[in-house]
């Protein structure tokens, strides 16, 4: 399904944005110098782990927005994407979803993986959308957390994804 009025062209973004204050004071993490410290490694460490990222590369998956527990992508439905249905393939939907989880759960700092997810598709998307995905976390306790994927083409919601992360163990080197 593609949509005339949707935006059509995808930018390339090499350094991530910071979340949007929405005019909130404390929401401007340059306002309280800790915030300020960990949305610096927030940047850090996801611009680390994409440089090695060749799906979201090969997909054209653009790193929108990071901060601490959050992170925001975008790619455009190609029509190699799409299944025998003209929609997109889920596992598409799923890979979008899957790499604003990682940068999410990465975003702290320390190399973290998928200990388990689900997805809910809820709309089909095709050829030619521009997909969303927000990923916020939820809890972190310990080296286990938990984030939820909101998936959107434009202002709805096509997909819903949940995330269980692990953070490995000591023995593995913290991102730079």
């Amino acid at each position: 399904m593609h949509h005339e009025d949707e935006e059509a062209t995808v930018t390339q973004h090499d350094t991530p944005t910071r979340p949007a204050a929405g005019g909130d004071p404390s929401a401007d993490p340059s306002a309280d110098p800790a915030r300020e410290r960990d949305q610096q490694l927030a940047e850090r460490s996801v611009t680390a782990l994409r440089a090695d990222d060749a799906v979201a590369r090969d997909l054209g998956i653009d790193l929108l927005e990071v901060g601490p527990g959050t992170s925001r992508v975008r790619m455009q439905v190609r029509p190699t994407m799409t299944n025998g249905l003209r929609t997109t393939h889920g596992g598409y939907v799923f890979v979008l979803a899957d790499t604003a989880f990682a940068y999410a759960c990465n975003s702290r700092g320390r190399a973290t993986v998928a200990a388990g997810c689900d997805i809910a598709f809820l709309e089909p998307t095709g050829a030619g959308d521009v997909l969303e995905a927000v990923a916020t976390e939820r809890a972190l306790r310990g080296r286990s957390g938990i984030y939820d994927v909101s998936v959107l083409r434009g202002d709805r919601v096509v997909a819903e994804f949940r995330g269980r992360s692990r953070a490995l163990g000591p023995s593995a080197p913290p991102l730079p």
